[in-house]
């Protein structure tokens, strides 16, 4: 491993490994396949990154998203580290050369989507590459059980099933639960793996949970600091409808999703990355391989439809280390539809994951353990993280039981036969035409919650449906009916809280860094933005945030200071860190 610590630090400027990194990749240099599940921003990359530098030969990273193989491939190609991408953009002429560049040793990293494998031309080709290495990123989109599982996934193994000798086998992902490890390992076919999986805490990051009222003014208050952002939404409409009210509000953010051409993608996406923009609003398409460690916030305009799809999301932000804010919208609305959408699906497990979604967003304990145990089930935690918004009393709980049997009596006298609205209707005492028709007005339940607004019945609603006490069925005109679990809450047998998040922000403490000279930093950031600029290179690539928080703590006078600096080697001392000293040395003698 002495080769290994050479290679941390000469090119990535780190001292130690993160956890899990230094067993991996020992695993690997002894000749192990391995299966790494870290959490995002817990450091994948390096466990086969540095491998391909101390191995003799190759190593192909299988990738899914064109956009995580050009960040990955720009940032190595900058530290001095000979990488290429073969994608669809790819020229011949480009190929062959790149082809030829791997025959002959010239390449460490090639970085190939999995769909490559299934053209038998290219299977041809690679059995003449000396791999070393094949790195599966996102390796749980092999599982069936996994939230983005791609058939293309399922082809790897026969794909390189040719190759002699067998090249070593490492699968990295940042989610997955027992079935997913288990369908990994026979998906790829893996030999005797070495399996480990890491703490899924981020300590940086502050969990959050608002219901406001005014979910775009809201926004706008997190977005004031101008600090960079990624805001996910659950349609297409929704991210460009609200792109471009962020733009009309002058906070500069870009659209992302399926239904722009790759051109647009391509362009949105590079204007975030290099920090021409302020804010990405996208789709989940976005999420997976976004690779900018200095996202501050990550905001989930809408409620998704499971855990694992919210933690890989959320972890985007705070990549570099530094503190960070991962904040969900409550909507009682968002909720109904996807317990709707999902009594349309077909795809397997999807209620048991959307439970388990909602169940985070009603819960009366720990934000942060509450995900933990969903991936790493343990008692073995203490009872408050003292870094969410539970645990510091942003969330208080209120008992629900009462209103709750109203709600469930109110719809077995009304047969069992129409939607939140009516129901809603009925029990505020609503004297419309439709109520009167029916002979609702005459039920022992109308008006029985009159002083109770619309907002908070449907929140009402919304938690029995997400705890099985209702199901909502139909397809054109969803209904409410009861369910087994009912009788227990109607006869009292059982008791039913509710999570009353805020409605508006409160308190802004969550980015902040102690003993940081914010002054010299930002001029540090101003600095860097610019050459970047110069360069044509991402501001990230340069120095991360974090360790522009480092330089403004440290404050070093020498190129040898540097070196003692979070995230700065031997390589990017010596390629960027003049300019930065002879800041920090102005900055002294102001």
């Amino acid at each position: 491993m002495e080769d290994a610590y050479r290679i941390l630090h000469q090119y990535f400027g780190y001292e130690t490994f993160r956890p899990g990194q230094e067993k991996l990749i020992e695993g690997i240099l002894q000749g192990r396949d391995v299966v790494g599940i870290l959490p995002t921003g817990g450091g994948k990359s390096l466990c086969y990154q540095i491998p391909a530098l101390s191995l003799p030969g190759l190593t192909l990273v299988i990738s899914p998203l064109i956009s995580l193989m050009k960040d990955q491939v720009d940032g190595l190609r900058e530290l001095g580290i000979s990488a290429a991408k073969i994608d669809g953009q790819t020229e011949p002429v480009a190929y062959r050369d790149i082809m030829r560049s791997a025959f002959h040793g010239d390449l460490k990293l090639l970085y190939i989507a999995p769909e490559r494998l299934a053209q038998e031309s290219f299977q041809r080709a690679v059995k003449n590459l000396p791999i070393a290495l094949v790195a599966i990123d996102e390796a749980h989109c092999v599982s069936q059980w996994g939230h983005d599982f791609r058939p293309s996934y399922r082809q790897i193994a026969a794909g390189l099933s040719a190759l002699t000798p067998r090249p070593i086998f490492a699968a990295l992902t940042a989610t997955a639960t027992e079935p997913v490890q288990a369908d990994i390992v026979k998906g790829l076919a893996l030999q005797d793996p070495l399996v480990y999986v890491a703490d899924f805490d981020r300590p940086n990051l502050y969990f959050n949970i608002l219901a406001p009222s005014d979910r775009k003014k809201t926004l706008l208050s997190f977005l004031a600091d101008g600090q960079s952002a990624i805001v996910y939404c659950a349609t297409r409409r929704t991210v460009d409808t609200l792109s471009a009210y962020l733009n009309d509000q002058g906070v500069t953010a870009v659209a992302y999703h399926a239904g722009l051409s790759a051109e647009d993608r391509e362009r949105h996406q590079d204007a975030f990355i290099n920090d021409k923009v302020q804010v990405a609003v996208a789709t989940n398409a976005f999420g997976m391989g976004i690779d900018k460690p200095d996202v501050r916030r990550v905001i989930h305009y809408n409620i998704p439809k499971n855990i694992e799809s919210y933690y890989q999301e959320a972890g985007r932000a705070g990549r570099d280390g530094a503190p960070a804010e991962a904040v969900l919208f409550f909507n009682a609305a968002d909720i109904m539809t996807n317990l709707f959408l999902i009594g349309q699906s077909r795809e397997p497990n999807a209620r048991q994951k959307l439970d388990a979604m909602l169940g985070y967003a009603y819960t009366g304990s720990c934000l942060r353990h509450y995900l933990l145990r969903y991936f790493q089930p343990t008692e073995d935690l203490p009872p408050a993280c003292g870094h969410c918004a539970i645990c510091d009393g942003r969330i208080t709980t209120t008992d629900v039981t009462e209103p709750a049997r109203m709600v469930l009596s109110c719809i077995a006298r009304m047969g069992q036969r129409y939607g939140t609205s009516l129901i809603i209707d009925v029990l505020r005492g609503a004297k419309t035409e439709r109520i009167r028709a029916q002979g609702f007005d005459r039920l022992s339940t109308y008006g029985l919650l009159a002083k109770s607004s619309k907002g908070a019945l449907r929140d009402v609603i919304t938690l029995l449906a997400a705890e099985g006490y209702l199901a909502v069925v139909g397809a054109d005109y969803p209904i409410l009916k009861l369910t087994e679990k009912s009788r227990a809450l109607l006869q009292g047998e059982v008791q039913l809280s509710m999570n009353r998040p805020r409605s508006v922000r409160s308190g802004q403490g969550h980015l902040a860094t102690e003993d940081l000279d914010e002054t010299l930093f930002h001029a540090l950031r101003q600095l860097r933005r610019e050459m970047a600029d110069n360069l044509g290179l991402p501001p990230y690539i340069i120095f991360t945030d974090r360790t522009l928080q480092d330089l403004a703590r440290r404050m070093p006078r020498t190129s040898e200071d540097l070196l003692a600096v979070h995230g700065i080697g031997a390589v990017k001392a010596k390629k960027y860190g003049a300019p930065f000293l002879l800041a920090i040395r102005r900055y002294l003698q102001e």
